[in-house]
C-alpha cells in the first residue's frame, strides 16, 4: 500500500558552514568548508517521505528569487505534488545559515522570508487534496494562525495530523492544538512548551503527559542519541536509537518525522513506524547535509540489512 502524505510547511535554502569550533564574540575564524542544500522543516519531511515511496503533496510559499526557483525544481525532481507551492513576488526565499562542528552538533539561524506569507486561505485552497491524505504534517516555521487553521481543518475532516513544534515558540497556544494526533517535540521544545524540566526520560514523560491532558493524542519526544519516547493514554514506550558514528545531525529530526509519516500512512502501526523512523534518522546522520543525507528506499534497505 502506498500512503499519501500532505505537508504544510516551510522551504529553506540551507547555507552550511563546517567549523572547527564556533568563534567567540568579536573573533574571526577560517572555516574549512561551505555547502548549500535544500532545507526547511516542511520540505525536508516531504522529501524524506517521498524518497521512501509515499505520494507527497506540499503546501508552501517560495521566494521570487533564484532560491525559490531551485526549491520548486527540487520538489519536481522528487515527484512531490507542488500545485500548491506558490511564489511570493518581491520576497526572498527562506534561508537557514547552519554551523556544523566536528562532533556533528549544529547551530542554526532561520530567516523565514516567503514562509511567513503562508496563510489560512492557502490551506483552504488545498483543502480537498489535504483531506484525501493519510497524514498531514505541520511545523512552526510558518505563521501560527495557519497552523491553527490547518489543525481545525484536519479535525473536522477526521484526518490524522502531526505537529512538529519546531523551532520552539512560547506563544504556541496548546488550547488550539486539541485534536492533534501526534505532537513530536525534542527535549528542549518540550521544556519550552510545558515549562517543566525534561532532561531525563522520567521528566520528559511527565511533561508529555501534561500535553496529553490538553487534548493531544500522542506525544513522541525525540531524545537524540537516546532514541525517542512515545507517550499516550495507554502507556509509555521507549524507542531505542541505532548506534552510528554521527557526521552531521542537522536533518535528524526531519528524517525521523518524514520517515515516520511514510510508514504510518501506509500501515497505521505507530510502534513499527517509530522503529523504522529511528533507523532512518540514524542512517541520515552518517552523511553530511540535510535532504542530501536522506536515503531512498533501496539505500535505506541496504543500511538496515547491515544492522
Amino acid at each position: 500500500m502506498v500512503g499519501r502524505v500532505g505537508v504544510i510547511g516551510s522551504c529553506m535554502m540551507d547555507l552550511v558552514t563546517y567549523v572547527e569550533r564556533m568563534p567567540e564574540a568579536g573573533e574571526t575564524l577560517v572555516a574549512p568548508r561551505f555547502a548549500m542544500g535544500f532545507g526547511g522543516k516542511g520540505a525536508n519531511q516531504a522529501v524524506a517521505a517521498a524518497l521512501l515511496g509515499s505520494e507527497v503533496m506540499m503546501v508552501a510559499k517560495i521566494g521570487g528569487d533564484p532560491f525559490g526557483e531551485s526549491t520548486a525544481a527540487n520538489f519536481r525532481a522528487h515527484r512531490i505534488d507542488c500545485r500548491f507551492v506558490e511564489k511570493v513576488a518581491g520576497v526572498s526565499n527562506g534561508v537557514a545559515p547552519i554551523f556544523v562542528e566536528p562532533s556533528g552538533e549544529n547551530r542554526i539561524l532561520i530567516i523565514k522570508g516567503a514562509n511567513d506569507h503562508l496563510r489560512p486561505a492557502d490551506i483552504d485552497r488545498a483543502e480537498a487534496d489535504l483531506v484525501a491524505c493519510d497524514l498531514i504534517l505541520l511545523q512552526l516555521e510558518i505563521p501560527l494562525e495557519t497552523i491553527y487553521h490547518a489543525v481545525a481543518l484536519a479535525a473536522r475532516a477526521g484526518r490524522a495530523v502531526l505537529l512538529n513544534p519546531a523551532p520552539a515558540n512560547p506563544a504556541l497556544d496548546l488550547a488550539r492544538l486539541r485534536g492533534v494526533t501526534f505532537l513530536v517535540p525534542n527535549q528542549s521544545e518540550l521544556r519550552i512548551l510545558t515549562n517543566r524540566p525534561t532532561e531525563t526520560p522520567a521528566q520528559a514523560e511527565a511533561a508529555a503527559r501534561m500535553l496529553l491532558a490538553s487534548g493531544i493524542g500522542h506525544v513522541i519526544v525525540t531524545l537524540g542519541a537516546a532514541g525517542a519516547l512515545w507517550v499516550s493514554a495507554s502507556g509509555t514506550k521507549p524507542i531505542p536509537a541505532v548506534a552510528v558514528a554521527a557526521v552531521d545531525t542537522t536533518g535528524a529530526g526531519d528524517a525521523f518525522i518524514g520517515s515516520f509519516a511514510h510508514y504510518y500512512a501506509r500501515s497505521r502501526d505507530i510502534a513499527e513506524s517509530l522503529r523504522w523512523a529511528s533507523r532512518y534518522a540514524a542512517d541520515a546522520i552518517t552523511r553530511p547535509g540535510t535532504q542530501k543525507s536522506f536515503a531512498d528506499a533501496a539505500r535505506f534497505a541496504a543500511f538496515c540489512a547491515g544492522l
